[in-house]
This record gives C-alpha cells, structure tokens and sequence, in this order.
C-alpha cells in the first residue's frame, strides 16, 4: 500500500519536551475563561436567512416547520442576551477572573449596554465574525467582507478593535491567510491541538495559534451523551484544573474554558462556575488572564523561530 504524506498537518507538535512558558508570577497554570457571545448573530428568519438556527440551546429545535419562525427557539438564545451574560458577568467580578469575550460584532451591536459592560470589566474581545456563520461556507470575498465589517464594528461598540479571532466550530482553508493579509491580529483560537500557543507560518509570515477547547466547555450540555448536571460540568473542569496544576510544578500549561451565556448564564450552572472558581481561588499558583494576555506573553518570551 502506497503511504501518504500530508505536509500540511502537524501531528507532532512539541511532543515530550513543550517549552517552559513562564508564566507571570512562576504560575503552574495559565487559566482562560471564555465567554461565547452570539445572541442575536444567529441565522433567524427576521435577518433573511430562511431558518431559525437550532443548534447550542436548550431543547433540541426542529419542531417547528420549515421556513418559519421558531418563537421558542428565538426566546432560548434571547434569555443570554437578557439574563444570562449578566450573571455569568457577576460571579466572574466576584472572584475577580479576566475573561475573553469570542464576541459576534451585529450580537454587541443589538445590546449596546452588554458591550459597554464589556468594555467597562476590561473584558477582551476575540472576534467572532461578523454573525454566528459558519466561515467554511463563504466565498473568499464574502469571508473577507465579513472580517472588516466584523473588525469596524467591534472598534465602534467597544472601544477597541479585536487583535484575536475566533470561527464558529472551525476555520476555512482561506481564514488564517485572509487574517495575516489584514495585519492588525496577533492571534487566533482555531485549533484544538495543543494546551500550549504554538507557531505557525502563513503565507511566510510568523502567526500565532492560542488553542481553544471543546471538551472543558459548556456546549456539551446540547450535545448528546454530554453533561448533564451542573456538577458534571464542576468536577470534570475540576478535574481537569487538578491535574494541570499537578503537572505544571514542572511543566506549566494553559487551560481554557469555554461558556455560552444562554447555558451557563442559567441559576444551577452559574452556581457550579462559582463552586470551580471558589476552588482555583484555593490555589496560588495560578495565572487568571485574558486571551489577548496570554498572545502577548508568547510573543514575548517566545518569540517566533523560524
């Protein structure tokens, strides 16, 4: 059988011998909270697109015919906008934890008040895109078009424009070229392969990868065989701190998590987000930081080798 040879994947990595990231403060781990907000991005028959998007909520959609509006579906999304990011924004200010924002620009720009919060908290935003649309699906042009409405957009709400980007569930093959092409972001999170930033070289110039997760993130409370409880979602990110810290007393990694405002923003999850927070606050050896931080730190004790 004739072997088969894919230079473009990297399946080694750092391997047995990642580098020390030296982390501020000699901290065994790098935390990274971050909250998905989409709320108001997402495909809805009233923006145009023939269908109610029926992913990330809290029934599974599909009752509802096609081409029509789904009002509970609708209603499910709204409460992150209306409730949900407000208690997430509470007890992450009670246990005093920087947070990254994956922010949808026309999701901020329909609740002017939750991106001054943002802005306010010293929240960073990674870009989200433009909407919550799956980048895979454009054309070049239009995935381009979409960047700088996305990146003017978010300059106008916040205050800031966006040096992180962020796809929803995956890159296309033209994102990171298209990234690099605009100048202005020092990183993005569209990987899963590593619990260290990493680089990469992109049309022969250096680009920083800050890896994202899957599994320490509340979207398995939608996916099947997931959790289930609040406190499958505490012990498994417990968990999952435990051993990283256990492990960082001689090989330091960073750990992210991911939360959706219209899942964890409920009563019960909120409650175990503060039972896992409560427990990392036991630890001082433990760097609580933002995205944006974690690009500038790499990028300056590591930076890009070719």
């Amino acid at each position: 059988m004739t072997s088969l040879w894919t230079p473009s994947r990297d399946f080694i990595g750092y391997g047995h011998t990642p580098p020390q990231p030296h982390w501020p403060g000699g901290a065994r781990l790098a935390l990274q909270i971050v909250i998905n907000y989409e709320e108001g991005s997402e495909y809805n028959i009233l923006d145009g697109d023939g269908r109610t998007e029926l992913g990330l909520a809290e029934a599974p959609g599909g009752r509802v015919p096609s081409g029509q509006r789904d009002m509970a579906f609708e209603s499910m999304y709204e409460y992150g906008s209306r409730v949900g990011i407000w208690r997430l924004m509470q007890v992450l200010r009670e246990f005093e934890a920087p947070t990254t924002i994956f922010g949808c620009a026309l999701a901020l720009e329909r609740n002017p008040k939750v991106a001054e919060a943002i802005a306010h908290a010293g929240f960073d935003v990674c870009c989200h895109g433009y909407r919550w649309e799956e980048q895979f699906k454009l054309s070049v042009d239009e995935e381009k078009e979409r960047m700088g409405l996305a990146i003017e957009s978010l300059l106008r709400t916040t205050g800031a424009r966006p040096v992180g980007w962020y796809c929803r569930y995956g890159a296309s093959e033209n994102t990171r070229r298209l990234l690099v092409e605009e100048g202005g972001f020092l990183y993005d999170s569209d990987a899963y392969n590593d619990e260290l930033p990493y680089w990469v070289e992109v049309s022969g110039q250096p680009h920083l990868i800050v890896p994202y997760t899957m599994d320490a993130n509340d979207g398995k409370f939608a996916a099947p065989g997931g959790f289930s409880t609040p406190f499958d979602f505490e012990n498994y990110l417990t968990a999952t701190f435990d051993r990283l810290y256990a492990e960082g007393e001689t090989s330091p990694k960073l750990m992210s998590i991911g939360l959706h405002a219209r899942i964890t923003g409920r009563p019960a999850r909120a409650h175990a987000l503060a039972g896992f927070l409560a427990h990392v606050r036991r630890h001082d050896k433990v760097w609580l930081c933002r995205r944006q931080d974690v690009a500038q730190h790499w990028r300056t004790v590591h930076p890009f080798q070719a």
